[in-house]
């Protein structure tokens, strides 16, 4: 049903907020039977890129130059790397470094998040190496001791990464404890539930499947609504000097 030109969905200065109604696939070169929803990307500010890949049966990814996360949201992707074979199912996830040769095809109907950067590398830092695994299989750990609110750090948490990717889930009612204002850049999906987000000077509500930018310093906060709990799967750039040195 035509909306009259109303949407959630807000671009300004320092975050955007998408919303799927507002959506547009596009195909990408190298990339066979797969659709590309994407949410950040250099042209709007972001230094990094995030997508929503849907695949048909037998669609795959195409190369990168850059290092690439995936998190599975629905259906299987088949991955090969590093000389292994693993199937990846929803909560799957994988870290390829840059370069690395590799290839992801999925047998039948799927969507997978794609976080891609280029590397920045640290001085002392050894180089990255491949991350395969399950969200259920990594420790859930209460943010700054509110058991209501859980963190699970998909990567691992030394300099050799440049960036982290966790999901962060909070019981209904449950909220961060402060606006946060810092020098990380955010690409946030909303996975489960809703609640409502403060950007910069705006307030707006959040459901499962809208997707948020935040450009570095920009305000922010989060607090859970409803009789399920809420979760997000978010990127930020991480370990390393804001003058790149």
């Amino acid at each position: 049903m035509h909306e009259l030109g109303s949407t959630r969905s807000s671009l300004k200065f320092d975050h955007l907020l998408q919303t799927p109604d507002t959506f547009i696939r596009s195909p990408l070169p190298g990339a066979r039977g797969v659709e590309f929803v994407i949410h950040a990307a250099p042209p709007m500010g972001a230094r990094f890129t995030q997508m929503t890949a849907e695949f048909s049966g037998r669609g795959s990814l195409g190369p990168t130059t850059a290092q690439r996360f995936i998190y599975v949201l629905d259906g299987k992707l088949e991955l090969k790397a590093g000389g292994k074979r693993r199937m990846l199912t929803p909560g799957g996830f994988a870290y390829l470094p840059e370069g690395a040769p590799h290839s992801v095809c999925a047998p039948g109907i799927a969507r997978a998040v794609v976080i891609e950067k280029p590397y920045e590398p640290a001085p002392g830092a050894p180089a990255p190496t491949l991350v395969i695994g399950d969200e259920d299989d990594v420790a859930s750990v209460p943010l700054m001791g509110d058991s209501a609110l859980r963190v699970r750090t998909l990567l691992p948490n030394v300099p050799a990464y440049d960036f982290a990717v966790n999901t962060m889930t909070y019981n209904p009612g449950a909220s961060l404890s402060m606006v946060e204002i810092h020098v990380m850049e955010h690409g946030l999906l909303m996975l489960e539930g809703g609640g409502i987000y403060r950007l910069g000077d705006s307030w707006y509500p959040v459901h499962a499947g809208d997707f948020i930018w935040m450009r570095a310093y920009c305000p922010q906060w989060f607090g859970a609504l409803g009789k399920r709990p809420a979760k997000y799967l978010i990127y930020k750039d991480w370990l390393r000097h804001p003058l790149g040195a």
